[in-house]
């Protein structure tokens, strides 16, 4: 036995010399699995197995088919053994495009889910960064309790001074205090 020195790859067949494009034998088949799959096709199938018994019950110097219809049976059969495997064919294909479709959509998904865990990592990253930062409201608040602050100590104040003393009033301070 000869040994072959790469392994990484499957041993080729047996080639005949028969050369045929995978691709392209697969969309003839696609193109025959749509075909045999609509109504029209179905109506002239019909119309051509009535004519076809029509013309060897009917017209008997036409007949070619005598009644058991063995060809008509035979072409049927035929044509079956030929539909069966396009349209298996056509839709191996089909379930590879949806395969490769399936596989792209949950990248796209993996990607969405990534950027959206992104933006909510940096969106909290945010809130956190702006939650010691001075809001107008805030500042709104202080100036409200400072001016508020500044109003009662003038009240008080007020209270602990009159004010200046009036023309020809001697101040509480000027006067002088009563000895005993």
């Amino acid at each position: 036995m000869r040994r072959r020195e790469d392994l990484s790859r499957p041993r080729k067949g047996l080639s005949i010399g028969l050369f045929y494009d995978p691709d392209a034998f697969g969309r003839f088949s696609e193109v025959i699995a749509r075909a045999l799959g609509t109504a029209r096709y179905l109506v002239f199938q019909t119309v051509v197995v009535v004519v076809w018994i029509s013309v060897n019950v009917v017209l008997s110097g036409l007949r070619f088919d005598p009644y058991p219809f063995i060809l008509l049976t035979l072409a049927l059969s035929l044509q079956a053994s030929y539909a069966a495997p396009l349209i298996l064919l056509a839709q191996n294909r089909q379930d590879e495009r949806e395969r490769a479709e399936t596989e792209r959509d949950r990248e796209i998904n993996n990607r969405t889910q990534a950027d959206t865990e992104y933006l909510a990592r940096e969106l909290a990253s945010v809130r956190v960064a702006l939650a010691d930062v001075v809001t107008a409201d805030d500042l709104r608040s202080a100036v409200d309790q400072v001016t508020g602050a500044l109003d009662a100590i003038r009240a008080r104040i007020d209270t602990l001074d009159p004010g200046p003393p009036a023309d020809g009033e001697v101040s509480p301070s000027a006067r002088p205090e009563p000895t005993p």
